[in-house]
């Protein structure tokens, strides 16, 4: 566990520039506005080793599937989030030396991402040619125009007399590091010196997936005075220059504004006109009044979504980098977009969508935001369900299954494994609704759209299992579960479960589902009766000497050893052990029974949680970032205070303290709700069960005091933990009665 940066509430800061440690400073100090984002790259250029990356929501590229053996049914290519052209550029000299932190020494450093509003500050002394030099960079991503980029330069000659020359650019001539041979996806169309635009597009494809194209414009002032003369121009690169002199005591400001328009929203030919437009728009507000807008916006964010924590800053910074995060790669204003892994903090699995929106975020966004928010995340799965339906047609099967990555609803990921085993994610998929009706108390969307989605998973999932005359029960062979160091099981629990779920809760709600969908979905007699009988003979895994549900068919059979008897040095075990070696072992990536759990919590009784959770735990590296977040919330739920606080630190400090040692190729946004997770359903312990919001919380003892809010069917409410105990406020809307403790209170309604 390595912290670079100092403990703050508010601030994630540090004072050092360490070589050794830039990937992973790019990774935390990344900004995005839920349109585009970008690591923490250095403005004026880096020619040490970095990941330089910047990207924009749902724009990818379908590059060709290459794998050694050819197998039916693989998806003929794998999506990729592609580096988009770069708009911070800032080259800068001064008295003729070009200023690089990676071969100058700098003194006085500092880097400083605001969490108030998303402002990221970077400033240092630099000495060349007799002048020493404060140099000040800032940069936000606005959410007034989500299209507008700002840097701010800000040159304080200390001593001597400094010449600087700035070159702030557009540069399209950008790769990716994961590429085949660090390939270009982007094609020049042209370059406009006079509009300081260029535009490109992405290169063709064999696979019928429309290009994108993109067009950037950038508008750069020194002391508050346009810059005079044209630009110049190399194919896909535009940039003008800015030469001042500076006394001792004397200070320039250069301020660059850019606009990043797209084909997902403006076409090819008319994004020039467009982005004079918003750029007219971006000029008139200026860097102060695109600010202000983004502080007042966050500020409303942070009213209804922050955690606060007193006697633990570093829990508390913890859980606010998360949030942060996680409303910088979205916020619902986009319905054709979702939560990628990465976001817009690297290459990897960057922009697409995994079951982790379904499995970690709905809970979180349900709460901390308005119901159309997460709706638009189910609506996302159902407008791509014709593509669930192509995945299964893929392997001879009926029904939908949802793709484990993709960006259009098609499967892309290449890894067999993974993409056709591991499809226990359709059972999250399908109860992400249960989980928005319940919470929200609106059950139009389950009864007029998400139905379809149901009876697609359903019939996959009718199709898939086999009846086996041995032992006269259905089982589901050949998967992988949430446990990714398991391949090609027979009968996980979980996935099994998830399955027998499923059909259970469609029939529940086909009753209840608008008539004319139900008409035209068609479901038969005969299939609700197989359905049934799916229910009622699915096998499990189960070894009741031990009192737990088995992870898959032979998993007993393995050599089980506490992870804890791994030398340390061999951790994480997915960076030092070959697969087989893994393959083999007991240990488990993540929560893979302890899921299910955790999502049919109900349904188990205390002695079952128990039992299972001081079996699987212990086998657990939590080498996912998903891991943390559920063991945390059973650990509470289990009284096991302790460990819910050691797996809390976990989920809210896992990229801040880089536990797996992986955040330098991006965060894992994904996991982020998994500290708030941890707080609310597990210190906290709420449950929203049957229409009855109930809470069981304790204090961790190193804490003083937490609290919270959320939204719960049009109301608000505060909930506050103490040593003395728990106060719950409803601060709007009407009356409602709570449980606390097994207690039922009732609580006024707000005043206007």
């Amino acid at each position: 566990m390595k912290r670079i940066f100092e403990i703050d509430p508010w601030v994630i800061k540090s004072r050092t520039l360490n070589p050794e440690d830039k990937r992973l400073q790019e990774s935390l100090t990344a900004i995005g506005n839920g349109y585009m984002g970008m690591r923490g790259n250095f403005e004026e250029g880096y020619s040490g080793d970095h990941l330089q990356g910047t990207y924009l929501a749902g724009v990818w590229y379908p590059d060709k599937t290459r794998v050694g053996w050819w197998k039916n049914g693989y998806p003929e290519y794998f999506g990729k989030a592609i580096n988009a052209p770069s708009f911070i550029d800032f080259g800068l000299t001064l008295n003729g030396v070009k200023i690089d932190l990676a071969t100058l020494r700098p003194s006085d450093f500092s880097l400083e991402l605001d969490m108030h509003q998303g402002l990221l500050t970077r400033s240092f002394v630099v000495e060349a040619g007799g002048a020493k030099v404060r140099l000040t960079f800032q940069r936000f991503l606005s959410n007034e125009i989500k299209e507008a980029g700002l840097i701010k330069l800000t040159a304080e000659a200390l001593t001597g007399t400094a010449t600087l020359t700035a070159t702030p650019a557009l540069d399209g001539n950008v790769v990716n590091e994961d590429s085949n041979y660090e390939d270009s996806f982007w094609q020049p169309l042209g370059e406009n010196r006079e509009a300081e635009t260029i535009q490109l597009i992405t290169k063709p494809n064999p696979f019928k997936v429309p290009q994108f194209s993109v067009l950037l414009k950038q508008h750069t002032t020194l002391n508050g005075q346009p810059l005079q003369g044209t630009a110049t121009s190399t194919s896909g690169r535009v940039q003008r220059e800015a030469s001042f002199t500076l006394a001792a005591g004397e200070t320039a400001e250069l301020v660059k504004t850019v606009i990043v328009v797209t084909s997902r929203d403006v076409p090819t030919e008319a994004q020039a006109e467009a982005a004079e437009t918003l750029m007219a728009q971006a000029l008139e507000a200026g860097w102060a009044g695109l600010l202000d807008a983004q502080t007042t916006i966050w500020a409303k964010r942070w009213a209804l979504s922050d955690v606060v924590i007193d006697g633990d800053e570093a829990a508390q910074q913890g859980i606010r980098f998360n949030i942060f995060q996680l409303f910088m790669t979205y916020y619902g204003e986009d319905k054709r977009l979702n939560i990628g892994p990465k976001g817009f903090t690297g290459e990897k699995y960057g922009g697409a969508t995994y079951w982790d929106t379904e499995a970690y975020i709905v809970p979180m966004y349900l709460a901390t935001t308005k119901p159309d928010v997460t709706r638009a995340l189910l609506q996302y799965r159902h407008d791509q369900l014709p593509g669930a339906y192509h995945n299964a047609q893929q392997q001879g099967l009926a029904g939908a299954l949802f793709p484990m990555v993709t960006f259009n609803g098609i499967e892309c990921h290449n890894e067999w494994e993974i993409t056709f085993e591991e499809i226990h994610r359709n059972g999250a998929i399908a109860f992400a609704i249960k989980q928005y009706t319940d919470y929200t108390g609106d059950e139009s969307y389950v009864n007029e759209t998400g139905i379809d989605v149901l009876v697609g998973i359903s019939r996959f999932w009718a199709d898939r299992v086999h009846f086996s005359q041995r032992k006269g029960q259905y089982m589901i062979h050949g998967v992988t579960g949430p446990n990714e160091y398991e391949n090609n099981v027979n009968n996980n629990w979980y996935t099994n479960t998830m399955a027998q779920w499923t059909l259970q809760y469609t029939l529940a709600r086909l009753p209840k589902a608008d008539k004319a969908v139900v008409e035209k979905l068609a479901v038969s007699d005969a299939e609700k009766t197989h359905w049934q009988d799916i229910i009622d003979r699915m096998y499990f895994p189960e070894d009741k000497d031990l009192g737990i549900f088995v992870q898959h068919d032979t998993f007993l059979d393995k050599d089980l050893r506490p992870a804890s008897s791994i030398p340390a040095d061999q951790r994480p075990i997915n960076q030092h052990w070959s697969w087989d070696h893994i393959l083999r072992s007991p240990y488990i990536k993540q929560a893979d029974v302890l899921q299910g759990i955790y999502f049919l919590n109900d349904r188990f009784t205390r002695e079952q949680k128990e039992k299972n959770f001081d079996f699987y735990e212990p086998l657990t590296v939590h080498e996912s970032s998903l891991s943390a977040s559920i063991h945390a919330i059973l650990a509470a739920e289990l009284g096991k205070e302790d460990k819910a606080v050691e797996l809390y630190a976990r989920t809210a400090r896992l990229d801040l303290d880089n536990y797996n040692n992986d955040t330098t190729d991006g965060l894992h946004i994904t996991s982020m709700s998994g500290s708030w997770l941890a707080i609310v359903q597990g210190f906290a312990g709420m449950r929203d069960n049957d229409d009855q919001l109930s809470f069981k919380p304790f204090l961790p003892k190193d804490w003083t005091h937490y609290s919270f809010k959320i939204l719960y069917r049009g109301r608000t409410l505060a909930i506050s933990v103490t040593r003395e105990g728990t106060d719950i406020a409803l601060v709007a809307g009407p009356a409602l009665t709570v449980v606390i403790n097994g207690k039922a209170v009732a609580l006024p309604a707000a005043e206007n």
